[in-house]
């Protein structure tokens, strides 16, 4: 095989050490070999880098283990041209499984190039994408904590949520406080009601009466304070998240001009992605990343199985999000696109395709720095309108109908 360093080394790294081999090929083609053990401590990482560096290391390549490489690819950043490969692509050869074998076994691929790096952008960007995936898990436990709610005021009888379309909403919210407080009345309860909930209040003041208890009240009180909180906290890191995405408002407004893109999946998409599309080959190679394109497993000539792979599991959540948004917008083409694969291939299917086309969308605006252009809801029937007049033809002859067709040229 091609030898693609003359100098490199491999790292096994584990949660208190790192097992590392410099692999070197000497003039007379033999295959020098050194390795060496370090701790994951600042001093013995910087240790690491010094014995690299005198060894005149050219490249280091590691696995993706957990949250454990993070700390060597601090330290060795911006001094070394790293490597992250995925575990699952590195396996050792089964029966020889230990430290040393392993960093021999990664120095080797490395040397060869046989090793597909992973993407790890840069620090700013690391740093926007753990904010933007912990203010994702706040909204999650939001929702969490808001089923909590639902479920206490059902164990009290208490059905506001039949009647309130949001039982968390200010109404909603109000109506609660005042049970927390002690209030049983229906009727007080009810006037608490704004808006068009008030259009309800019959239907409202039946599903306030319940058999509310001392255990009730108490869960609530906890359940509300702890949704405030989250609510807070969700706040800071939008405030947060929105300073850091201010010298890339251009890219964000043009990411908005996509049907079902909102100011919030704009922000999720871009900390996941950037905005330098050149690290992507093509708008493929990035929906292959990201895992919203089919998967290709062919062998015999069958195909055999066509499930997405694994990819970035927080950018295919906000396009899922983004697409369900596009499949309800009016007269456009993603819209249209929906609809006709969700009618032969199931609603789950079509939209894991419509958050491919988004994605395609996605990396032309940013590569190109322009805004959507609408192509219309009726493109598909542009296309190919011969096609689709011969299926409606067909369609109206199986139901005992004579069709003549005349252009509309004649027609006049």
């Amino acid at each position: 095989m091609d030898v693609i360093h003359q100098c490199c080394a491999g790292l096994d790294v584990h949660k208190e050490t790192v097992t590392a081999c410099v692999r070197r090929l000497e003039p007379g083609g033999r295959v020098a070999k050194q390795v060496k053990t370090f701790g994951t401590t600042t001093g013995e990482l910087l240790r690491l880098l010094d014995w690299l560096s005198a060894e005149g290391v050219a490249a280091v390549a590691m696995e993706s283990t957990g949250v454990f490489w993070k700390p060597v690819w601090n330290v060795l950043e911006g001094s070394l041209k790293l490597l992250l490969a995925n575990a699952r692509h590195i396996k050792n050869v089964p029966g020889r499984k230990t430290d040393v074998k392993d960093c021999e076994w990664i120095a080797q691929l490395l040397q060869h190039g046989l090793l597909r790096a992973s993407f790890v952008p840069e620090r700013p960007q690391r740093e926007l994408r753990e904010l933007t995936r912990h203010r994702t898990q706040l909204v999650g436990e939001q929702t969490r904590v808001a089923n909590r709610i639902h479920k206490t005021l059902e164990d009290a009888n208490i059905k506001l949520g039949s009647v309130a379309a949001d039982v968390l909403g200010a109404s909603g919210k109000e109506m609660i406080r005042a049970l927390i407080d002690g209030q049983t009345d229906p009727d007080e309860l009810a006037e608490l009601a704004r808006g068009r909930l008030r259009s309800k209040l019959p239907a409202l003041r039946e599903a306030l009466r319940g058999h509310l208890t001392a255990h009730h009240r108490f869960m609530l009180r906890q359940l509300v304070d702890h949704i405030e909180y989250l609510q807070r906290q969700v706040e800071q890191f939008d405030q947060r998240i929105e300073e850091l995405m201010a010298p890339f408002a251009p890219r964000v407004a043009q990411i908005m001009t996509i049907p079902g893109m909102g100011l919030r999946t704009a922000h999720n998409v871009l900390a996941e992605i950037g905005t330098d599309m050149s690290r992507f080959p093509s708008d493929g190679d990035l929906c292959s990343w990201a895992a919203v394109c089919p998967g290709n497993r062919l062998s015999a000539g069958k195909r055999q199985s066509g499930r997405t792979t694994m990819g970035n599991r927080w950018l295919r959540a906000a396009l899922t999000q983004a697409a369900w948004a596009a499949s309800h917008t009016k007269k456009t083409y993603l819209s249209a696109q929906y609809r006709r694969l969700a009618g032969r291939r199931g609603k789950k299917r079509a939209i894991v395709a419509l958050a491919h086309t988004l994605l395609v969308i996605v990396y032309h605006v940013l590569r190109d720095h322009v805004d959507y252009y609408e192509l219309g809801h009726d493109y598909f029937d542009k296309l190919q309108p011969r096609r689709l007049t011969n299926y409606l033809v067909k369609r109206l002859e199986s139901l005992g109908h004579k069709v003549i067709l005349v252009p509309d040229e004649q027609a006049a």
